[in-house]
């Protein structure tokens, strides 16, 4: 019986059985090297020759190689590297911060202080700004910190800042100010817009060009910095403005940083994610806002970040929202992302809330 069984299984392993076996999985594996991306997209009546659909996948798999490698590499080089003391990097004496009384500006200017820097502060003349100049000189003795007090949404700031700084060289600058309108753009006031318009934009290329021609006539070093948002790269419904004034400080940063760069001033836009200070206090919530802000981070805690990237990259997410953000533009179009949310904006509650 033994016996017979052990024919049994010869015969069913006969060579022409063996070949074919062998056949087999031959194409199957050559199915499974040939199975790519153009595969999955289901193209009826259309037969996608092996070679063509292995092209098109190694040709996306490297697309997203670069895509999120430029994004990574010099991020997480960045990132690697320690913070910077702008005074010995520059040989810098003097430093200039916009919207300097509170939140992210003040704790830049007491950061730029711990390094030796005197600071100028520029912001809106009311007693906040009095008491962060008197809390700062009291704080670090032998500093000089002088005020001037400006709307920055207004014209003729410029003229005042030329005539406080013109006896010093700044060779530091931080374009910090800006305020958000929320709701409706056409709800708002026209002249309400453009003062939000130039404190957020057009006083940032201002002010840039008012020292980067002093640093360039005198040949000094020095360094401009943007305190941009997460905001700029993203459509952002219902604070238009802010968002569209964001993304001008970033392009514009990234565009005078390539002037710039060869000539010994380094240019840096930085996109903090939101930000736990007063800077939302008088913007009408918003529940996208209100969520984001689950994220928020604290204004002394932004400082050492933003001094980290001047001079090695552009443009600098800090935090988990403006990192995601960014990675989100890496998967849609900006273009399409904007109208698919223009499609169904009307049932955000937002729009409800506004409308």
């Amino acid at each position: 019986m033994d016996h017979a069984i052990r024919i049994g299984r010869r015969r069913r392993y006969t060579p022409t059985r063996a070949a074919a076996i062998e056949t087999n999985a031959r194409a199957n594996s050559t199915d499974e090297r040939t199975m790519g991306v153009l595969r999955l997209i289901p193209i009826p009546f259309i037969p996608i020759p092996g070679f063509i659909d292995a092209f098109a996948t190694y040709v996306l798999a490297l697309y997203g190689l670069i895509a999120l490698g430029t994004y990574w590499l010099p991020k997480a080089l960045t990132q690697l590297m320690p913070t910077q003391n702008l005074k010995k990097k520059y040989d810098a004496k003097w430093a200039l911060v916009t919207g300097a009384s509170s939140g992210i500006g003040k704790s830049l200017a007491v950061k730029l202080a711990e390094q030796g820097l005197n600071v100028i502060l520029v912001a809106i003349d009311e007693p906040i700004l009095d008491e962060a100049t008197k809390e700062l000189s009291e704080r670090f003795e032998g500093l000089e910190f002088r005020k001037i007090g400006v709307n920055l949404g207004k014209p003729g700031y410029l003229d005042a800042i030329a005539e406080g700084t013109k006896d010093v060289d700044v060779q530091c600058v931080f374009n910090n100010a800006g305020f958000m309108l929320t709701g409706f753009f056409d709800k708002q006031p026209l002249e309400r817009l453009m003062i939000n318009h130039e404190c957020n934009a057009t006083s940032a290329m201002q002010i840039t060009h008012l020292f980067v021609t002093r640093m360039l006539e005198k040949k000094l070093r020095g360094c401009v910095v943007f305190t941009s948002s997460a905001a700029a790269c993203q459509p952002t419904p219902f604070s238009a403005l802010y968002g569209a004034t964001k993304a001008y400080v970033s392009s514009f940063a990234a565009n005078v940083g390539v002037e710039l760069k060869s000539r010994g001033i380094d240019v840096c836009a930085v996109h903090p994610s939101p930000v736990a200070s007063n800077f939302y206090d008088k913007a009408h919530k918003l529940d996208s806002l209100n969520f984001f802000m689950n994220f928020a981070v604290k204004p002394e805690e932004l400082p050492d970040e933003m001094l980290r990237p001047i001079g090695r990259v552009l443009w600098h997410d800090v935090g988990g929202v403006a990192i995601g953000f960014r990675m989100l533009l890496k998967i849609f179009d900006y273009g399409f992302f904007a109208t698919l949310i223009s499609r169904f904006a009307h049932f955000m509650g937002d729009f409800k809330k506004n409308l």
